[in-house]
């Protein structure tokens, strides 16, 4: 049964991060009445709408945009926005509460931005909303949800009004082998000149991309990836804390220990000591 809060008709955190470039934190589903209205300044995440039905408005940059059914507009990280649904024909939406190193160059490629914060479907938007409706009726399926999420993205990339506008910059692909340069590297002494020499670019100039497209430092980025790594590693009983830190790139334990508190809030081995079963939201030490 969902969750009602806040006006909402239906509301569920998720906090879903095991995939590496995509994370669901939050999905939900509003039937807003006459000019309900929200403002949001969302930090180190994003937060999409689907239209399902009616009309309204987004302000976000000293801009106003009329946004109505079938379109779809991004809350970016870091930003203040404020919307309202109309008066005589006030929206219904689902939203996604989403983040990751990849959604941003995901979401641009298919023209949203927050310099253009609505997208408008060319084909059928009925896929999108379905897919959207699917996911929140299987809420408790990480996977499931992450692969729609994917789908969503694909469809509104291959069916986007502003298509023939992007082209995907080279300064794009930069980010996009940095990512996978890091995803395959990780487990080796990886430096960040390392990562630049391998793209053939400045460390600095590559720096800079990287920020701006995910919102993460090239550093920042690649800690997050190796702790989110050791992570799954220490739910490995038979691997020591040693091991583990040689395999998440790290050639003495006790720097990766440090690394991992500093992340976490705990050492490794403390975080070992408690299995968290999401499916029934218990805590067992083990």
């Amino acid at each position: 049964m969902g969750l009602k809060a806040n006006g909402c008709d239906f509301r569920k955190f998720v906090n879903y991060e095991d995939s590496d470039d995509l994370y669901l934190y939050e999905v939900g589903r509003n039937k807003c009445t006459p000019l309900y209205s929200y403002e949001h300044l969302v930090k180190n995440r994003i937060i999409i709408h689907i239209i399902k039905k009616g009309k309204g408005i987004l302000r976000i940059n000293n801009k106003q945009y009329d946004i109505h059914k079938d379109q779809i507009f991004l809350i970016p990280e870091n930003y203040r926005c404020f919307y309202q649904a109309d008066k005589d024909d006030p929206w219904e939406y689902i939203w996604f509460i989403i983040g990751g190193p990849k959604i941003p160059l995901m979401l641009k490629e298919a023209g949203l931005t927050p310099e253009h914060p609505v997208y408008t479907p060319v084909s059928d938007s009925r896929v999108i909303t379905e897919l959207a409706l699917d996911t929140l009726k299987n809420y408790k399926r990480q996977y499931y949800c992450i692969g729609n999420l994917y789908r969503i993205c694909d469809y509104m990339i291959e069916n986007s009004s502003r298509k023939e506008e992007i082209t995907v910059s080279n300064s794009l692909r930069y980010v996009k082998n940095a990512i996978s340069y890091i995803q395959l590297k990780y487990s080796e002494p990886v430096k960040i000149e390392q990562v630049a020499s391998a793209l053939g670019l400045n460390r600095s100039y590559l720096t800079r991309l990287f920020k701006d497209a995910t919102g993460y430092s090239l550093q920042e980025y690649l800690l997050t990836y190796r702790m989110k790594m050791a992570v799954k590693l220490l739910s490995d009983k038979s691997l020591s804390v040693a091991e583990i830190a040689k395999n998440v790139g790290y050639n003495d334990t006790f720097t990766f220990s440090k690394a991992f508190k500093r992340h976490y809030g705990k050492a490794p081995s403390d975080y070992r000591s408690v299995e968290i079963k999401v499916s029934t939201g218990t805590i067992t030490n083990v």
